[in-house]
């Protein structure tokens, strides 16, 4: 039993050390000059600008404007409006295609090849906003960096478009954590960025042999688009200067029913990394190896939780195991602050992190409603 007892803790507790570990191995990477990649010939880019909007379209000027700003001016944008009132939306140029679904899509996989089998032309690059973001003006030009080096899958950066409550800022302050490690550092370490749901893009022949006839309601759709990339043993690119402005969750009731979508989805899909782990370590791929160790971490406020725990548990075992419990939060924490100062994190971040046990605590209540999380809602509804 005490055997048992060492290997969940060290299970649980190297999700604590895991992120210096990935900076300390960067770091290394970095200093020795590997992973450059240099620029190959390509064919002219030609996006097609996914936008899907559910029920709500009152976000969707902004997000359309946002992208007829780029640089590269060679687009068009599809506006997909999945169980949106007949007539509640209109919006006229040459450059914009608006889709009105006969039938309730109620899914991101849906409503992309719904504008997929839409195209006016056959665009080779594809990329991906929700109704609520931003695209800064030269997004899609720092995409192009990435597909002219001769990548076929892109995440970019989420930057927060607002941080006007406590609960925004907490938000925001996850994101920067996860584009740090999950993001730059796991790319930069020769493995592969997460994708984030929006602020993607790829090659439009690589996400149609990624997902098509792939048919999912809910969300979780990134979960399987990446995992079915790494299979191919493809990389996906980190653009730190792709940015899209994305909405934080302001109100309580948004971040349970948003949370509980995702936590859902690692409970659905985290079992992806095994066999992600499995293929790194049998063909020596550092690209699988790490990205499936991300994908078996549990959202943070779970491990932590449970770390807190094992912690408590061993007062009454042993003295030293508790000692290298504490120096593994301290790990934690200290890699959590570097995440936010390699961030240029905003003053009004910092002030807010006084209220994590509030946010732990709004996500355990999510926790509770994980299992029936997309019957409660599809998308999370902004003011």
């Amino acid at each position: 039993m005490m055997v048992v007892w060492i290997i969940i803790q060290v299970l649980i507790g190297f999700h604590l050390v895991f992120p210096l570990l990935l900076y300390g191995f960067y770091l290394l990477r970095k200093a020795v000059g590997s992973g450059s990649v240099a620029a190959v010939p390509t064919e002219p880019a030609d996006y097609a600008v996914i936008i899907t909007a559910y029920e709500q379209t009152h976000q969707l000027p902004a997000a359309i404007q946002s992208i007829l700003d780029q640089h590269e001016q060679n687009f068009i944008v599809y506006v997909v409006l999945d169980n949106c009132k007949p007539g509640s939306f209109d919006y006229s140029h040459e450059k914009v295609v608006l889709l009105w679904p006969e039938q309730v899509l109620a899914g991101n996989v849906r409503s992309h090849f719904y504008a997929i089998n839409r195209f006016v032309r056959p665009h080779n690059r594809l990329t991906i906003i929700d109704s609520d973001n931003l695209a800064d003006p030269a997004y899609l030009a720092e995409l192009n960096v990435f597909f002219d080096r001769g990548y076929e899958a892109v995440q970019g950066v989420r930057d927060p478009k607002n941080l006007n409550t406590t609960l925004a800022c907490l938000d925001a302050a996850r994101d920067i954590y996860y584009h740090f490690y999950d993001g730059r550092l796991l790319y930069g370490a020769g493995s592969s960025a997460t994708l984030a749901g929006s602020g993607m893009a790829f090659t439009t022949r690589l996400y149609q042999d990624c997902l098509a006839g792939f048919d999912m309601q809910g969300a979780g759709f990134d979960k399987v688009l990446q995992n079915r990339i790494l299979r191919m043993n493809k990389r996906i690119a980190f653009a730190d200067r792709a940015v899209v402005y994305d909405e934080k969750t302001t109100q309580a009731g948004q971040l349970v029913n948003q949370r509980s979508r995702w936590i859902n989805t690692w409970f659905s899909f985290f079992y992806f990394g095994f066999g992600l782990v499995g293929q790194g370590l049998f063909r020596l791929r550092m690209n699988q190896l790490l990205f499936g160790l991300v994908l078996l971490r549990p959202p943070l406020f779970i491990f932590l939780l449970l770390s807190i725990v094992c912690m408590l548990a061993n007062v009454f075992v042993s003295a030293t195991a508790v000692i290298i419990w504490l120096a593994g939060f301290v790990c934690f924490v200290g890699g959590f602050l570097l995440s936010l100062a390699h961030g240029k994190t905003d003053r009004r971040i910092f002030r807010a992190l006084l209220h994590i046990p509030k946010f732990i605590w709004l996500q355990v209540t999510a926790l509770l409603f994980a299992a029936r999380a997309n019957q409660r809602s599809v998308a999370t509804k902004h003011d």
